[in-house]
């Protein structure tokens, strides 16, 4: 949950009492609180108070990360005359389009009595009171060498161009020029890519990393950009990443990669209606995003009308943790359609739950997805596994498997139907997906958790399905 603003406990108080309290407030007042930026900032918004040298704000797109880089800058040089900066941006004509002129550039958000002096021609604003800014661009790295700052501002570092290992340069060089004042700092703020600089820069030393989500600024955005936001990208590598401001690694040598699940990826809407593309709906809202832009969650049936798409059969895989204490219950649902083609349905994998927990969300998954056969693996004490599903009062078959092989190697065959487009995820499961991009060719994880217990829960599903000599009718 976000942190809210002042301003968003302030639209809290009763109407007649805000009402009254700007009406008591001057013409000098109103516009002084205009540009009050503590009053207006979300807590993630504010420079940290510890002492630092680079402080990443690293959220998704419409977070506001713009309009906090650059009150951050107009707080060091209203109070420092000597302060000296750096603006870097990808290029020139992002630093003087977005953050000096833009909506929420340095212009924009000073009063006009406090405006800096903006000299387009020389790339500089300069202060009254004698500080100054001036513009560089990442693609020449060269520009930083020789010049002196105290403080940098710098934008979208995951946008600078690096063909060359120029924003790598470009970065090297501005460190090096930061040798003015007595705490020279960095603010850099980006939506995350795993580019080679962010990935080195959330690993620095001393650094401070401050996340965020579109959804945090619901207050400042149109609900019906939410809303389609939500709809559209929800849970998907993109929506993640852009929106969520989540920064997702591709491992060298994963057996899943982030483009092929992505490929594989429908909407429930499209698999009901037996299309093979579309834009992605699932049964999860977005946390704290007011009622009015919340969509209702939309989960999937299998009898959504005469043009469903036919299921010959539909499991569960169910990957048991050693204790109640450990790890997951990897609780995967996956359909055999009529076309070939596998289609995970749902993950309603336990955390940290005790058998019978996990034995009763295996039940419900059963019920509500009206499955003939729960795959369960045995190896963790098969007699246990079975008579803990048989007390949740599953009447379907059990069908344990043991493993013979590791993970990883049972993983790859399945992987490989993915890589064929015979498997569809229906819809986003991002901690599945996570699993799934963890596992290395070789036999490593290096995923989330200490174990991929969704993605195991997924091969036994999807090797029944897929795999297995004989494939059963479904029995109605």
């Amino acid at each position: 949950m976000h942190k809210r603003s002042q301003a968003e406990s302030f639209l809290r108080v009763a109407s007649v009492q805000r009402n009254d309290f700007l009406d008591h407030l001057s013409a000098v007042e109103q516009n002084e609180l205009l540009y009050r930026w503590p009053f207006w900032a979300r807590p993630e918004q504010i420079a940290p108070q510890q002492d630092w040298s680079l402080w990443m704000l690293m959220a998704g797109r419409g977070f506001g990360k713009t309009r906090a880089g650059a009150e951050w800058v107009r707080q060091i040089v209203e109070a420092d005359g000597s302060a000296r900066f750096a603006l870097v941006a990808a290029n020139f004509a992002e630093a003087r389009s977005v953050m000096v002129e833009g909506e929420s550039g340095l212009l924009a958000i000073t009063p006009e009595h406090a405006r800096p002096l903006w000299e387009p021609s020389l790339k500089r604003l300069r202060w009254r009171n004698g500080a100054e800014a001036r513009l560089y661009s990442a693609a020449e790295a060269e520009g930083l060498r020789g010049p002196q700052h105290s403080h940098a501002w710098c934008d979208e570092i995951a946008k600078w161009a690096n063909n060359a290992g120029q924003a790598e340069a470009t970065w090297d060089n501005l460190k090096m020029g930061l040798r003015l004042g007595f705490r020279p700092q960095i603010t850099a703020t980006t939506t995350p890519r795993p580019v080679a600089l962010v990935r080195k820069l959330v690993k620095e030393n001393g650094a401070i990393i401050t996340r965020g989500r579109t959804y945090d600024n619901h207050m400042n955005l149109p609900s019906a950009f939410l809303v389609a936001m939500f709809v559209d990208y929800h849970g998907t590598r993109l929506g993640r990443q852009e929106l969520d401001g989540e920064l997702i690694e591709q491992l060298e040598g994963a057996l899943w990669t982030r483009d092929m699940i992505e490929r594989c990826r429908i909407g429930m809407l499209q698999f009901q209606s037996g299309t093979s593309r579309g834009s992605v709906q699932t049964g999860v809202s977005p946390v704290d995003v007011q009622d009015t832009v919340r969509p209702e969650p939309v989960e999937g049936h299998l009898s959504a009308g005469p043009n469903s798409r036919p299921m010959q059969r539909i499991v569960i895989g169910v990957d048991p943790p050693a204790s109640a204490r450990g790890d997951a219950c990897g609780i995967i649902v996956a359909a055999l359609g009529g076309d070939g083609k596998a289609y995970v349905l749902a993950d309603r994998s336990a955390e940290k739950a005790s058998p019978e927990q996990w034995a009763r969300a295996v039940s419900d998954a059963a019920e509500r997805w009206q499955a003939d056969r729960v795959i369960a693996e045995a190896n963790q004490g098969g007699a246990m596994v079975q008579s803990v599903l048989q007390a949740a009062n599953i009447s379907l078959p059990v069908k344990l498997v043991h493993a013979s092989r590791g993970k990883v190697a049972r993983a790859e065959p399945i992987a490989a139907l993915y890589e064929n487009g015979r498997v569809h995820h229906v819809g986003a499961f991002p901690r599945l997906e996570d699993e799934l991009c963890g596992l290395l060719i070789g036999g490593a994880y290096e995923g989330p958790g200490r174990s991929p217990d969704r993605a195991d829960a997924l091969v036994w599903a999807l090797t029944e399905l897929m795999l297995r000599r004989s494939r059963e009718p479904r029995v109605r």
